[in-house]
């Protein structure tokens, strides 16, 4: 199968050095924690084919994809994720979508996407060779089926103060507020708990 129904989640690292799981609920999003554009150029992680090789492998592809990967293919990743990055701002925040970033993501989503077969074992396995462009074509494809479906009323940004990762609320009642409960979520409990501190 192409993905996961449900991810252990990425392994992020806060500023104050901690490790907490994010699942964002989608492969197109997992992308975005890799960097982006403006301010979140300081996240940048896709420094070359490698990097976008060792992402695959921590997402939620099902199986892990071997993915060759070439320097214009991650340029070209950094490309698509950024303008995922705006249309996804663009989307939270009620906006049109910005026409260039439209026109990149469908050119990518136009590719030939990594394809799911049949392994030697009976298991899952993707058929042929698993490169770069197949790899974001899969992303691409992803994020249109998102932002066209029945969950884009769902995704957002994380309800943490300075946080902006960003997810899908898959949960039946739909009040998902935080990239993570160890994260976000637990920093509002304590401060909640101190704020009725010292207000008692």
């Amino acid at each position: 199968m192409a993905s996961r129904a449900t991810s252990p989640g990425l392994v992020l690292r806060s500023f104050s050095g901690t490790t907490y799981r994010f699942d964002p609920g989608a492969l197109c999003l997992e992308l975005l924690v890799t960097g982006g554009p403006g301010a979140f150029a300081r996240y940048e992680v896709l420094h070359g084919p490698a990097d976008l090789a060792d992402w695959a492998a921590r997402s939620r592809l099902d199986p892990t994809p071997r993915v060759e990967v070439s320097e214009e293919e991650t340029a070209a990743a950094r490309r698509t994720r950024d303008a995922l990055w705006r249309l996804v701002l663009a989307h939270v925040g009620g906006e049109p979508p910005p026409p260039d970033d439209v026109a990149a993501l469908n050119a990518a989503a136009a590719r030939t996407p990594l394809a799911p077969a049949i392994g030697a074992d009976g298991g899952p396995a993707w058929a042929g060779a698993a490169t770069g462009t197949a790899l974001l074509a899969t992303v691409a494809r992803d994020a249109v089926r998102l932002l066209t479906g029945p969950h884009r009323d769902r995704v957002r940004m994380c309800a943490g103060e300075r946080c902006h990762l960003v997810y899908v609320d898959t949960s039946r009642p739909g009040r998902r507020r935080w990239c993570s409960m160890e994260h976000c979520g637990n920093i509002h409990k304590v401060r909640a708990l101190r704020a009725r501190g010292e207000s008692g």
